[in-house]
């Protein structure tokens, strides 16, 4: 029987919080200790936001007996996921305030009704924990902090937020008492896509692949805040932003898979970034760029590029004018709405900034230090514990990006190559994959080969060893064998054969890389899914480029189907194959300096 998580939308309006839940400081650690109690927020795939407070016997399927008893729904075929993680008893790396997402799993999910919500008739628990309660407790949301309380008590006063209007996706202005707009909160439900969209852009549950197929719905949020968090020092200026649970009877709720909304306004509870409002003359849209700060642009570039953000347009890059009485005058840009960067997959980036000037102009000194004391590892161990709930391919799409931005500025590129190198070029009907994409289709490429390698190698060990057995019955007692093994055995012409074999293969590696013209991309991707037979043999496929092995999905290049040591050795091929690529990238770009002209002043 399918499970009933999606029924109709009543269960919208309840926020069961169990056992009491504390409403007292914010608590942090990295991984629950024992013999205390942890609280988590469980969301369903629909949205709905429930507080359960857990102690050292629980287990996930205890939790889903208890989201059973207040959602009076069948939980038995449904998952409780922590990322990557998919739970079953031990929850011990489930820290204080930690997001779980529970959803059914795939063989009860309906596609004509992917957003109803779940049963629930006369719930009464209300929600003992705060108005606005930051999900995760690190140094880094102090600031945030003193934001929170200012809306809280702006809240109690009567002072209630104020939906945008603009966007795809639910967005609000929460205010201070004064009325000021001091922050702008995104509920992940409400996201385009997800079943309470305001705004008539759902369809699916949480969970699913969304506006960008490698960023899944609902998961917008968390990515705000990694934006924030690698933002080191206020580099790229990015405001300070956190996950929160957030309660309030100005969100919206649709009513099952329609979207249409409630017209009744109840309090419910909102997993939802959380970001502080930046008073802003206009955006980079509405104004001429050859104005802005050549620092502030490179700035804004270097951690795009880091994240691989797939949104940078003009209409979220916020201009503050400075001062300057006629004209222009001196400006700041605040890059704001991150949702879409870490991909779990190489993706198209978008970069407004690409065509403007300044991205031609070299990197300064300072500039480049940054960027060399990059360290995209520790950068995903800082994730890991700030954000628990990301995805490793999310993190390894932020080292590969961290690594390509670090060797190219090494190499002398200025951030408009490197912004090239990254995005993808189109013509009709026809999408080719990016310089970058096709270096490490490359690098994939050689990873394949040599596991292929080893597993020939393998198997050709295990017939031998199969044909000593098979030979060793036909010998009438020991010394038989020892003197046909003096006089030349036949396990000795195999594994001579191996070895050879094991040479000639190796030498065939590269020249297979003399078949994609890396910085070149003249395949076009139609669409197609060339045949790949892997167990038929490498050598065939070592005569065709990796732009043609190209996958149907757009997404060209993913890291999610490598295991640890294939991701090291694919970093260390990556890094061996990007130069050539960027020698020939300088190449083209020589030819083209020249749209900068020399009148150009910054």
């Amino acid at each position: 029987m399918a499970s009933k998580l999606e029924s109709p939308v009543q269960a919208k309006m309840a926020v069961a919080v169990f056992n009491g839940i504390y409403n007292g400081d914010y608590r942090w650690s990295r991984r629950a200790k024992p013999g205390r109690t942890r609280r988590v927020f469980v969301q369903t795939e629909t949205g709905c936001v429930l507080g359960l407070e857990l102690d050292r016997n629980d287990n996930a399927h205890t939790v889903k007996k208890k989201l059973q008893l207040a959602l009076n729904v069948p939980t038995d075929d449904s998952s409780l996921t922590f990322g990557d993680l998919t739970l079953n008893n031990d929850l011990s790396a489930i820290r204080d305030d930690s997001p779980l997402l529970l959803t059914r799993n795939a063989m009860h999910r309906s596609s004509s009704t992917p957003c109803l919500s779940p049963t629930v008739k006369n719930i009464q628990q209300r929600d003992q924990s705060g108005l606005i309660e930051i999900l995760g407790c690190s140094t880094h949301f102090a600031g945030t902090t003193e934001l929170v309380n200012e809306i809280i008590k702006a809240i109690k006063n009567g002072i209630d937020p104020i939906p945008v209007n603009s966007g795809l996706g639910g967005a609000y202005y929460f205010r201070n008492i004064k009325g000021e707009n001091v922050a702008i909160v995104k509920p992940t439900d409400e996201e385009p896509f997800a079943p309470n969209n305001p705004k008539g852009f759902v369809g699916k549950a949480l969970g699913q692949p969304g506006l960008k197929r490698s960023v899944r719905v609902g998961e917008t949020g968390f990515r705000e805040v990694a934006a924030y968090l690698l933002d080191y020092g206020r580099f790229a200026n990015v405001p300070p932003t956190a996950l929160v649970k957030v309660t309030h009877s100005v969100f919206n709720v649709n009513d099952g898979v329609n979207g249409n909304k409630l017209q009744s306004k109840k309090k419910v509870s909102k997993i939802a970034s959380l970001q502080q409002f930046i008073p802003h003359d206009f955006d980079a849209s509405d104004h001429g760029t050859s104005g802005f700060p050549v620092g502030a642009v490179h700035r804004i570039g270097i951690l795009d590029i880091r994240i691989l953000n797939t949104d940078r347009h003009g209409g979220n890059l916020l201009v503050r004018k400075l001062g300057g009485v006629e004209g222009f005058g001196q400006v700041e840009l605040i890059p704001i709405d991150h949702g879409l960067c870490l991909p779990e997959s190489l993706e198209d980036p978008y970069f407004e900034w690409i065509h403007w000037p300044q991205a031609s102009i070299p990197f300064s000194d300072d500039e480049l230090e940054y960027i060399r004391e990059l360290d995209p590892i520790h950068d995903c161990e800082m994730l890991r514990a700030e954000l628990p709930m990301i995805r490793e391919s999310c993190l390894r799409v932020l080292v590969l990006c961290s690594i390509f931005l670090q060797e190219a500025a090494a190499f002398g590129l200025c951030l408009a190559e490197i912004g090239e190198m990254m995005s993808r070029e189109f013509h009709v009907q026809e999408e080719e994959p990016s310089e970058l994409e096709v270096v490490c289709l490359e690098a994939k490429e050689i990873v394949m080969e040599m596991d292929m390698l080893f597993f020939e190698a393998d198997e050709r060990d295990d017939e031998f060893q199969f044909d000593m057995d098979c030979e060793a019955v036909h010998y009438e007692n020991v010394e038989d064998f020892k003197t046909q093994a003096d006089e030349g055995p036949v396990h000795t012409g195999l594994v001579g054969r191996c070895k050879e074999d094991w040479f000639c293969t190796a030498s065939r590696l590269s020249p297979s890389l003399k078949k994609v013209n890396l910085g070149e991309k003249h395949c076009h991707y139609h669409g197609g899914k060339p045949e790949r037979k892997y167990m038929k043999g490498y050598s065939s496929r070592m005569s065709r480029s990796a732009n043609e092995q190209l996958p149907t999905s757009t997404s060209f290049v993913k890291f999610a189907d490598m295991n640890e040591e294939e991701w090291n050795l694919f970093i260390i091929k990556f890094k061996e194959l990007i130069y050539p690529a960027f020698a020939k990238r300088r190449s083209r770009t020589i030819v083209q300096r020249q749209r900068l002209g020399t009148s150009c002043q910054f």
